[in-house]
Protein backbone atom coordinates (compact mmCIF):
# COMPACT_ATOMS: atom_id res chain seq x y z
CA UNK A 1 0.00 0.00 0.00
CA UNK A 2 1.54 3.31 -1.05
CA UNK A 3 1.83 6.37 1.20
CA UNK A 4 -1.17 8.14 -0.35
CA UNK A 5 -3.43 5.13 0.24
CA UNK A 6 -2.19 4.79 3.80
CA UNK A 7 -3.09 8.42 4.52
CA UNK A 8 -6.59 7.97 3.11
CA UNK A 9 -7.19 4.73 5.02
CA UNK A 10 -6.09 6.40 8.25
CA UNK A 11 -8.98 8.86 7.90
CA UNK A 12 -11.56 6.54 6.30
CA UNK A 13 -13.40 5.78 9.54
CA UNK A 14 -13.85 9.45 10.35
CA UNK A 15 -15.01 10.19 6.82
CA UNK A 16 -17.58 7.38 6.96
CA UNK A 17 -18.77 8.69 10.31
CA UNK A 18 -19.40 12.14 8.88
CA UNK A 19 -21.11 10.84 5.74
CA UNK A 20 -23.37 8.38 7.58
CA UNK A 21 -24.54 10.98 10.08
CA UNK A 22 -25.18 13.38 7.22
CA UNK A 23 -27.11 10.92 5.07
CA UNK A 24 -28.57 8.26 7.38
CA UNK A 25 -27.55 5.56 4.90
CA UNK A 26 -24.42 3.43 5.03
CA UNK A 27 -24.60 2.71 1.28
CA UNK A 28 -24.76 6.44 0.49
CA UNK A 29 -21.98 7.11 2.99
CA UNK A 30 -19.75 4.55 1.33
CA UNK A 31 -20.52 6.04 -2.10
CA UNK A 32 -19.52 9.49 -0.86
CA UNK A 33 -16.26 8.20 0.60
CA UNK A 34 -15.54 6.33 -2.64
CA UNK A 35 -16.08 9.57 -4.57
CA UNK A 36 -13.68 11.28 -2.17
CA UNK A 37 -11.14 8.51 -2.79
CA UNK A 38 -11.33 9.12 -6.54
CA UNK A 39 -10.77 12.84 -6.02
CA UNK A 40 -7.93 12.06 -3.63
CA UNK A 41 -6.24 10.02 -6.35
CA UNK A 42 -6.53 12.95 -8.75
CA UNK A 43 -5.17 15.47 -6.24
CA UNK A 44 -1.54 16.44 -5.78
CA UNK A 45 -1.37 14.93 -2.32
CA UNK A 46 2.19 16.02 -1.56
CA UNK A 47 1.15 19.66 -1.97
CA UNK A 48 -1.63 19.46 0.66
CA UNK A 49 -0.78 21.14 3.96
CA UNK A 50 -3.49 19.27 5.86
CA UNK A 51 -4.74 16.07 4.14
CA UNK A 52 -7.34 15.37 6.83
CA UNK A 53 -8.90 18.83 6.48
CA UNK A 54 -8.95 18.42 2.70
CA UNK A 55 -10.69 15.05 2.94
CA UNK A 56 -13.23 16.24 5.52
CA UNK A 57 -14.05 19.22 3.29
CA UNK A 58 -14.56 17.01 0.23
CA UNK A 59 -16.72 14.47 2.08
CA UNK A 60 -18.78 17.17 3.76
CA UNK A 61 -19.49 19.02 0.51
CA UNK A 62 -20.30 15.78 -1.31
CA UNK A 63 -22.63 14.83 1.53
CA UNK A 64 -24.38 18.22 1.43
CA UNK A 65 -24.96 17.87 -2.31
CA UNK A 66 -26.26 14.32 -1.94
CA UNK A 67 -28.47 15.26 1.00
CA UNK A 68 -30.05 18.10 -0.97
CA UNK A 69 -30.95 15.66 -3.73
CA UNK A 70 -32.12 13.08 -1.20
CA UNK A 71 -34.39 15.56 0.56
CA UNK A 72 -36.17 16.23 -2.73
CA UNK A 73 -36.66 12.49 -3.20
CA UNK A 74 -37.82 12.05 0.39
CA UNK A 75 -40.57 14.59 -0.22
CA UNK A 76 -42.12 11.89 -2.41
CA UNK A 77 -41.20 8.97 -0.15
CA UNK A 78 -44.06 6.61 0.69
CA UNK A 79 -44.75 7.02 4.40
CA UNK A 80 -42.18 8.13 6.96
CA UNK A 81 -38.47 8.09 6.10
CA UNK A 82 -36.23 6.66 8.84
CA UNK A 83 -32.44 6.15 8.72
CA UNK A 84 -30.90 2.82 7.85
CA UNK A 85 -30.15 0.99 11.13
CA UNK A 86 -26.68 -0.40 11.77
CA UNK A 87 -25.45 -3.13 14.05
CA UNK A 88 -22.76 -1.68 16.30
CA UNK A 89 -21.63 -4.69 18.31
CA UNK A 90 -19.23 -6.38 15.91
CA UNK A 91 -15.76 -5.40 14.62
CA UNK A 92 -14.34 -5.13 11.10
CA UNK A 93 -17.51 -3.91 9.45
CA UNK A 94 -18.98 -0.67 8.03
CA UNK A 95 -20.32 0.01 11.51
CA UNK A 96 -16.81 1.03 12.57
CA UNK A 97 -17.77 4.44 11.20
CA UNK A 98 -19.59 5.12 14.47
CA UNK A 99 -17.01 6.98 16.52
CA UNK A 100 -19.43 8.23 19.19
CA UNK A 101 -22.43 5.97 19.51
CA UNK A 102 -24.36 8.39 21.72
CA UNK A 103 -24.52 10.74 18.73
CA UNK A 104 -25.71 8.19 16.20
CA UNK A 105 -28.83 6.75 17.84
CA UNK A 106 -31.93 6.41 15.70
CA UNK A 107 -33.61 9.13 17.77
CA UNK A 108 -30.70 11.51 17.20
CA UNK A 109 -30.56 10.82 13.47
CA UNK A 110 -34.30 11.41 13.23
CA UNK A 111 -33.83 14.85 14.79
CA UNK A 112 -30.97 15.63 12.39
CA UNK A 113 -33.35 14.97 9.48
CA UNK A 114 -35.15 18.20 10.34
CA UNK A 115 -32.05 20.32 9.76
CA UNK A 116 -31.14 21.88 6.43
CA UNK A 117 -28.07 20.24 4.83
CA UNK A 118 -25.56 23.00 5.68
CA UNK A 119 -26.89 23.35 9.23
CA UNK A 120 -26.61 19.60 9.68
CA UNK A 121 -23.03 19.63 8.46
CA UNK A 122 -22.09 22.59 10.67
CA UNK A 123 -23.61 21.01 13.77
CA UNK A 124 -22.03 17.60 13.21
CA UNK A 125 -18.55 18.90 12.44
CA UNK A 126 -18.58 21.23 15.44
CA UNK A 127 -20.48 19.27 18.10
CA UNK A 128 -19.71 15.66 17.16
CA UNK A 129 -16.35 15.85 15.42
CA UNK A 130 -14.92 18.81 17.38
CA UNK A 131 -13.95 20.97 14.40
CA UNK A 132 -12.95 24.54 15.28
CA UNK A 133 -14.75 27.43 13.60
CA UNK A 134 -11.80 28.25 11.36
CA UNK A 135 -11.88 24.74 9.88
CA UNK A 136 -15.66 24.84 9.74
CA UNK A 137 -15.64 28.09 7.79
CA UNK A 138 -13.12 26.69 5.32
CA UNK A 139 -15.10 23.49 4.87
CA UNK A 140 -18.44 25.20 4.28
CA UNK A 141 -17.08 28.20 2.42
CA UNK A 142 -18.65 30.64 4.87
CA UNK A 143 -17.42 33.17 7.40
CA UNK A 144 -16.76 32.06 10.97
CA UNK A 145 -19.61 34.30 12.14
CA UNK A 146 -22.02 32.62 9.73
CA UNK A 147 -20.88 29.19 10.91
CA UNK A 148 -21.43 30.16 14.55
CA UNK A 149 -24.97 31.19 13.66
CA UNK A 150 -25.60 27.91 11.85
CA UNK A 151 -24.35 25.87 14.80
CA UNK A 152 -26.26 27.93 17.34
CA UNK A 153 -29.56 27.62 15.50
CA UNK A 154 -29.05 23.91 14.95
CA UNK A 155 -28.28 23.38 18.65
CA UNK A 156 -31.46 25.19 19.64
CA UNK A 157 -33.56 23.13 17.24
CA UNK A 158 -31.98 19.86 18.32
CA UNK A 159 -32.36 20.74 22.00
CA UNK A 160 -36.06 21.42 21.43
CA UNK A 161 -36.66 18.17 19.54
CA UNK A 162 -34.23 15.68 21.09
CA UNK A 163 -35.71 13.09 23.52
CA UNK A 164 -36.45 14.67 26.89
CA UNK A 165 -35.28 11.75 29.00
CA UNK A 166 -31.85 10.23 29.40
CA UNK A 167 -31.76 6.81 31.03
CA UNK A 168 -28.92 4.49 31.91
CA UNK A 169 -28.13 1.80 29.35
CA UNK A 170 -29.07 -1.02 31.76
CA UNK A 171 -32.45 0.56 32.38
CA UNK A 172 -33.04 1.04 28.66
CA UNK A 173 -32.10 -2.59 28.06
CA UNK A 174 -34.44 -3.88 30.78
CA UNK A 175 -37.36 -1.97 29.27
CA UNK A 176 -36.62 -3.33 25.81
CA UNK A 177 -36.16 -6.90 27.06
CA UNK A 178 -39.45 -6.72 28.93
CA UNK A 179 -41.21 -5.44 25.82
CA UNK A 180 -39.61 -8.12 23.60
CA UNK A 181 -40.66 -10.86 26.02
CA UNK A 182 -44.22 -9.56 26.22
CA UNK A 183 -44.46 -9.29 22.42
CA UNK A 184 -42.98 -12.77 21.91
CA UNK A 185 -45.40 -14.34 24.39
CA UNK A 186 -48.45 -12.31 23.38
CA UNK A 187 -48.94 -10.98 26.91
CA UNK A 188 -51.43 -8.20 26.19
CA UNK A 189 -51.62 -6.99 29.78
CA UNK A 190 -47.85 -6.68 30.11
CA UNK A 191 -47.50 -5.06 26.70
CA UNK A 192 -49.96 -2.36 27.63
CA UNK A 193 -48.35 -1.83 31.05
CA UNK A 194 -44.97 -1.18 29.43
CA UNK A 195 -46.32 1.48 27.08
CA UNK A 196 -47.04 5.09 27.98
CA UNK A 197 -50.66 6.06 27.35
CA UNK A 198 -49.60 8.42 24.56
CA UNK A 199 -46.86 6.16 23.16
CA UNK A 200 -46.03 6.73 19.49
CA UNK A 201 -45.11 4.18 16.84
CA UNK A 202 -43.27 5.41 13.73
CA UNK A 203 -42.65 2.98 10.88
CA UNK A 204 -40.74 3.06 7.59
CA UNK A 205 -41.69 0.60 4.86
CA UNK A 206 -40.72 2.70 1.85
CA UNK A 207 -43.93 1.50 0.24
CA UNK A 208 -42.26 -1.87 -0.34
CA UNK A 209 -44.14 -3.86 2.32
CA UNK A 210 -47.46 -3.21 4.07
CA UNK A 211 -47.20 -0.67 6.87
CA UNK A 212 -49.02 2.26 8.39
CA UNK A 213 -47.97 5.42 6.58
CA UNK A 214 -48.66 7.72 9.50
CA UNK A 215 -47.59 7.67 13.10
CA UNK A 216 -49.79 5.61 15.44
CA UNK A 217 -50.50 6.72 18.98
CA UNK A 218 -51.92 5.07 22.09
CA UNK A 219 -50.98 2.14 24.34
CA UNK A 220 -54.13 0.11 23.67
CA UNK A 221 -53.87 0.33 19.90
CA UNK A 222 -50.15 -0.41 19.71
CA UNK A 223 -50.31 -3.26 22.24
CA UNK A 224 -53.09 -4.84 20.18
CA UNK A 225 -50.89 -4.76 17.08
CA UNK A 226 -48.09 -6.69 18.74
CA UNK A 227 -50.60 -9.07 20.30
CA UNK A 228 -52.20 -9.69 16.88
CA UNK A 229 -48.82 -10.59 15.33
CA UNK A 230 -48.25 -13.23 18.01
CA UNK A 231 -51.76 -14.63 17.59
CA UNK A 232 -51.25 -14.88 13.84
CA UNK A 233 -47.73 -16.35 13.74
CA UNK A 234 -47.43 -18.17 17.04
CA UNK A 235 -43.92 -19.61 17.34
CA UNK A 236 -43.12 -18.20 13.90
CA UNK A 237 -42.43 -14.79 15.47
CA UNK A 238 -39.06 -14.36 17.20
CA UNK A 239 -37.40 -11.36 18.86
CA UNK A 240 -33.67 -10.86 19.31
CA UNK A 241 -31.99 -8.10 21.31
CA UNK A 242 -28.92 -6.55 19.63
CA UNK A 243 -27.10 -3.24 19.66
CA UNK A 244 -28.44 -0.86 17.03
CA UNK A 245 -26.72 2.47 16.45
CA UNK A 246 -25.05 2.37 19.83
CA UNK A 247 -28.06 1.43 21.96
CA UNK A 248 -30.19 -1.67 22.64
CA UNK A 249 -32.53 -2.53 19.79
CA UNK A 250 -34.70 -5.42 18.71
CA UNK A 251 -34.80 -7.59 15.61
CA UNK A 252 -38.13 -9.22 14.79
CA UNK A 253 -38.18 -12.32 12.58
CA UNK A 254 -41.21 -13.84 10.86
CA UNK A 255 -40.70 -17.54 10.10
CA UNK A 256 -36.94 -17.01 10.04
CA UNK A 257 -36.96 -13.90 7.80
CA UNK A 258 -36.03 -10.49 9.21
CA UNK A 259 -39.23 -8.44 9.29
CA UNK A 260 -38.11 -5.30 11.13
CA UNK A 261 -35.51 -3.55 13.27
CA UNK A 262 -37.05 -1.70 16.22
CA UNK A 263 -35.71 0.83 18.71
CA UNK A 264 -37.40 2.56 21.62
CA UNK A 265 -37.32 5.80 23.56
CA UNK A 266 -38.11 5.43 27.25
CA UNK A 267 -38.17 7.46 30.43
CA UNK A 268 -37.12 4.35 32.35
CA UNK A 269 -40.66 3.58 33.47
CA UNK A 270 -42.61 3.38 30.21
CA UNK A 271 -41.88 3.23 26.49
CA UNK A 272 -42.60 6.61 24.92
CA UNK A 273 -41.82 5.98 21.26
CA UNK A 274 -41.07 3.01 19.01
CA UNK A 275 -39.30 3.33 15.66
CA UNK A 276 -39.59 0.34 13.37
CA UNK A 277 -37.66 -0.06 10.15
CA UNK A 278 -39.42 -2.44 7.73
CA UNK A 279 -38.08 -1.27 4.37
CA UNK A 280 -36.38 -4.42 2.98
CA UNK A 281 -33.69 -2.35 1.24
CA UNK A 282 -32.63 -0.91 4.61
CA UNK A 283 -32.62 -4.33 6.30
CA UNK A 284 -30.33 -6.16 3.88
CA UNK A 285 -27.06 -5.61 5.76
CA UNK A 286 -28.43 -6.72 9.09
CA UNK A 287 -30.26 -9.68 7.56
CA UNK A 288 -27.02 -10.83 5.93
CA UNK A 289 -25.26 -10.82 9.29
CA UNK A 290 -27.84 -13.24 10.64
CA UNK A 291 -27.82 -15.55 7.61
CA UNK A 292 -31.34 -14.36 6.97
CA UNK A 293 -33.08 -12.12 4.45
CA UNK A 294 -35.69 -9.38 4.67
CA UNK A 295 -39.22 -10.69 4.47
CA UNK A 296 -40.88 -10.05 1.11
CA UNK A 297 -44.01 -8.11 0.31
CA UNK A 298 -45.64 -11.28 -1.04
CA UNK A 299 -44.95 -13.15 2.20
CA UNK A 300 -46.42 -10.37 4.28
CA UNK A 301 -49.46 -10.13 2.05
CA UNK A 302 -49.96 -13.87 2.35
CA UNK A 303 -49.82 -13.62 6.13
CA UNK A 304 -52.21 -10.66 6.14
CA UNK A 305 -50.07 -9.37 8.97
CA UNK A 306 -50.73 -6.17 10.91
CA UNK A 307 -47.82 -3.80 10.50
CA UNK A 308 -46.47 -2.26 13.70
Amino acid sequence: MDASTLVFDRHRRRLLGIAYRMLGSSADAEDVVQDAWLRWNDATVDALNNPEAWLVTVVTRLSIDRLRAAKQQRDHYVGTWLPEPLLTDAPASPEQMLERADDVSMAFLAVLERLAPEARAAYLLREVFDADYEDLARTLGKSEAACRQLVHRAKVQIQDERPRFTVERDQHLRMLQGFAEAAASGDMKRLKALLAEDVELIGDSGGKVPAFRKMLRGAQRIAQLYYAVKRLLGDGVRMQIVEINGEPGMLRFYNGALESVQTIETDGQRILRIRTQRNPEKLERIAARFASRPITNAELQALRTPAP
